[in-house]
């Protein structure tokens, strides 16, 4: 994984990124078993992570819900400005791990979405 930083009007976002196209390649040419498919669906899920420390105003969205890329999932305090947390692919949130008014990291995981 490669960690950037990146500014989007503005505000400071901090990124991880993990090249995946050979491994989707590698895992085109083997046939998994039942087993390996459920670890490679639970490998699939996609972090939504807090890009600074400060703290949840409101979850925007609730567990098995669809989401699209853009997608406000969260509204984080920071600095006394609130940031808009967006979904980074479209797909199902699987897991929600904050709650409105918890202090959170940067780093932080927010919540997890299956890709569709």
């Amino acid at each position: 994984m490669k960690n950037y930083e990146i500014t989007v009007n503005g505000k400071v976002y901090q990124v991880s990124i993990k090249e995946i196209a050979g491994e989707l390649n590698k895992n085109k040419e083997k046939e998994p078993t039942s087993s390996a498919k459920s670890n490679e669906n639970q490998s699939d899920e996609v972090t939504i992570s807090a890009p600074m420390p400060g703290r949840i105003l409101s979850v925007k969205v609730q567990e098995n819900q669809t989401v699209n890329a853009g997608e406000t999932v969260c509204l984080l305090e920071a600095m006394k400005m609130e940031n808009e947390i967006v979904a980074s692919v479209d797909g199902v949130v699987s897991q929600i791990k904050v709650h409105s008014n918890q202090a959170v990291e940067a780093g932080e995981v927010l919540l997890l979405i299956t890709p569709n």
